[in-house]
């Protein structure tokens, strides 16, 4: 499995949704930019994260029986989860299309969505350092 599209894609929702989480968080700071800024990263971390999941998928099948097979199971629901908070995020953060200022449940959002991505990264670095998945 040489060069699979799946380590090169996820990069980019990684890095919209943990900009994203900043915005959101400096944006009593900061002002209307921060989380109008926040609504465009979220959205084209959501559109990207599809991307990343779609070739996770047709790369699945190369991953062998046992431990790795676990762990990527394991990466696969806690992403899975970081999506749907991050996309409810994003869908609670806007009317008729307009980004709407952060509030307690945006944040608590951004917040377990980030947990989540740390912890469904960390699961991705083991599957390929600690597996040799896509090495």
């Amino acid at each position: 499995m040489r060069h699979p599209l799946h380590p090169a894609l996820v990069h980019f929702p990684i890095a919209c949704w943990s900009l994203a989480v900043v915005s959101d968080f400096a944006s009593p700071w900061v002002g209307e930019a921060a989380w109008r800024w926040s609504a465009i990263l979220l959205a084209i971390g959501c559109t990207m994260a599809l991307a990343a999941m779609m070739a996770g998928l047709m790369e699945l099948s190369r991953i062998p029986d046992g431990p790795a097979l676990r762990d990527t199971y394991w990466h696969m629901g806690i992403m899975l989860t970081a999506f749907i908070l991050f996309t409810a995020r994003l869908l609670t953060g806007l009317d008729q299309l307009q980004a709407l200022a952060p509030g307690w449940l945006a944040l608590l959002l951004d917040a377990t969505g980030f947990i989540a991505l740390a912890i469904g990264g960390w699961l991705g670095g083991r599957l390929v350092y600690g597996h040799g998945i896509g090495r």
